[in-house]
């Protein structure tokens, strides 16, 4: 499993989703809000002083910033997220900050200059610069109810760098080099780069071919879809997977030759 040491400059900070942080030197101080980069318009602790969201002033511009708080706090909690932020600085000299993932696997630092988004599955995020705002984006009901991990992703924009991790080890690709589309096992999609449309559709139809992939092939009725040219990160292990396989070493349940169309998720 791999982990993120971070070296900070001076009055330099970064932020975590809470449960990612490991260690830190003791010049480096940690504070845990509710609110997202994005609302940290007084510049703190990066020196941009961006002034997002700070020139309301007065009760309305304090109504403006709970009012975005909050919504950002229930985006989070709909997306299965912790509903608070950590975030660390450093403080007279050059600091350091260990981060990691929560599953064996790897990690990915992506730089960020603006022009182009980053899309994460719910669980990827591990941290970033506070000059990169952390979203939420929604793919639609459908794609949602259809890809499981689809329905609502993690959106990065801005400058500097994310990390994110994933389970096992990462593949990349483009579609655009396998002629626009690639078809993927919804559970492997880490991230992928604005630009890639992302959707989910049946295996085959309902007939005995469609439904033997369906019943016995473990794949369960349907597949991500990625079309486009940009970057496309994939994980070799699932989530599904690794907890199929621990409760199968505890001689617990098994998935059984009904592979993933009947199979219980772990949690």
């Amino acid at each position: 499993m791999q982990m993120a040491v971070v070296n900070l400059r001076p009055g330099q900070t970064v932020y975590c989703e809470a449960g990612k942080f490991l260690f830190k030197t003791t010049n480096v101080t940690m504070e845990t809000r509710l609110s997202g980069p994005s609302q940290n318009g007084n510049g703190n602790g990066n020196g941009n002083g961006s002034g997002q969201g700070g020139g309301g002033g007065g009760m309305g511009g304090l109504l403006r910033q709970a009012m975005g708080t909050a919504m950002q706090v229930g985006q989070r909690v709909l997306a299965g997220e912790s509903l608070a932020f950590q975030y660390f600085t450093s403080q007279g000299g050059e600091g350091t900050v260990g981060f990691a993932g929560v599953l064996p696997g790897e990690m990915r630092a992506l730089e960020l200059d603006g022009t182009r988004a980053w899309f994460a599955e719910k669980d990827a995020f591990v941290a970033a610069e506070s000059t990169v705002d952390f979203g939420i984006a929604f793919a639609g009901g459908r794609t949602g109810m259809s890809g499981g991990e689809g329905f609502i992703l993690e959106k990065f924009t801005g400058h500097g760098t994310v990390i994110i991790a994933g389970a096992g080890n990462f593949i990349d690709l483009n579609p655009a080099d396998f002629g626009g589309r690639i078809e993927v096992d919804t559970g492997c999609v880490v991230a992928f780069e604005e630009g890639i449309q992302y959707g989910v559709q049946r295996i085959g139809g309902l007939n005995r071919q469609g439904l033997m992939n369906a019943v016995f092939g473990g794949e369960g009725l349907s597949l991500a879809t990625l079309e486009g040219n940009g970057r496309v990160i994939l994980q070799s292990l699932t989530i599904e997977s690794l907890a199929n396989a621990l409760k199968k070493a505890q001689g617990g349940d098994k998935q059984g030759p009904t592979g993933g169309l009947f199979s219980t998720h772990a949690g």
